[in-house]
């Protein structure tokens, strides 16, 4: 008793230090002169223990202080202001589902992109799928991907007050590569449990993911997916922005001819290299009314951040077995980006101004 007694009493002071620690650093940035503002929530889960972490962006005046968020001597983080007052009125928002092993923070520069435009940008960092946490058997479990944006909905539901910026009556997602099948869950995308035992049979075709998996050991066929059948439609989302979806091949038909709103299909790269596993022409011809984009002179993943000079070198020293910095050659991923966000804002333009 004594032991953990003592415990918290230190853990609390090292809490009080660092907080004094981040006070003073926070006051030494320079002050924000931009128009996007960057705050931090986390939101109760009844699947995670400590809840979800998720960062907002919104539309700001001047104002806070100057932060770069996201960001490593991989990848560019993105700018924003840390306290920036919100511009008035309460806009559209838009949930961001990041891929499996990435984090919020790969999506500063289309979340600022948005947000300068008018939008609310919401990003959770999925438990057991992100960057520092990230597991095969916590990535098998996608059925709980879903839940946590349904729960960082209820959230920011249960505490208008405190998001006067949001408009919580215009809710739409946006999902990339495990994001997207996300995305799709939401919508009303249901797994076909077979399908997706079946999923490696064939290997990897141009995916990691079945390498990832057998390198840990698991057999997808020894895994109970029932779960994964369930229908985590969540009717307060109202549309969907879907990029290189996985687990395609394993969405039942019904589920997808039955998604009534407004959906955004987007494959990377030109057509005939898309992996099969993400290839989302068919998806977006089987859901009603959704139009599909190809974004050419891309890769899978040229939807992440840009990459710094030495990026891909220090990958390939770690280990890393996907080619993060990797794009198809034919421009820079600052100019896919920029295709990126105009085909994006012209969905949403179009759907919601």
């Amino acid at each position: 008793m004594y032991r953990y007694a003592k415990f918290i009493k230190a853990s609390s002071a090292a809490c009080l230090i660092a907080a004094t620690a981040w006070a003073g650093a926070e006051l030494l940035r320079p002050a924000y002169s931009g128009n996007v503002g960057i705050e931090y929530g986390s939101a109760d889960s009844l699947l995670r223990r400590d809840g979800i972490d998720f960062h907002i962006w919104y539309p700001a005046r001047a104002g806070g202080r100057a932060v770069t968020v996201g960001g490593n001597g991989v990848f560019h983080g993105t700018d924003a202001g840390r306290g920036a007052p919100p511009k008035e009125g309460a806009h559209p928002v838009i949930l961001i589902s990041h891929g499996a092993g990435g984090n919020a923070g790969q999506f500063g520069w289309i979340a600022s992109a948005l947000a300068e435009q008018g939008y609310v940008v919401v990003l959770p960092n999925h438990p057991g799928s992100t960057s520092d946490n990230a597991s095969a058997p916590e990535a098998l479990r996608i059925w709980e991907r879903p839940q946590d944006v349904s729960a960082v909905l209820d959230g920011l539901q249960s505490a208008p007050e405190r998001f006067p910026f949001m408009d919580l009556s215009r809710v739409g997602v946006l999902g990339f590569s495990a994001g997207g099948y996300t995305a799709l869950a939401l919508a009303g995308a249901r797994v076909d449990p077979d399908r997706l035992s079946a999923f490696c049979d064939e290997g990897g075709r141009g995916m990691s993911d079945c390498y990832f998996f057998a390198r840990a050991g698991i057999d997808l066929h020894a895994v109970d997916f029932i779960e994964a059948a369930q229908d985590l439609h969540d009717p307060r989302i109202d549309f969907a922005v879907v990029i290189d979806p996985g687990i395609v091949e394993t969405l039942t038909h019904a589920s997808l001819a039955a998604i009534d709103m407004p959906m955004l299909v987007v494959n990377l790269g030109d057509e005939h290299l898309v992996p099969p596993p993400v290839h989302a022409r068919a998806l977006s011809e089987t859901v009603p009314g959704a139009s599909f984009r190809i974004v050419p002179d891309a890769t899978h993943f040229s939807f992440l951040a840009e990459c710094k000079p030495r990026g891909a070198e220090i990958l390939i020293n770690e280990g890393e077995a996907d080619p993060l910095c990797h794009d198809a050659g034919g421009r820079p991923r600052s100019e896919i980006h920029a295709e990126l966000t105009k085909v994006i804002l012209g969905f949403l333009n179009a759907l919601l101004r």
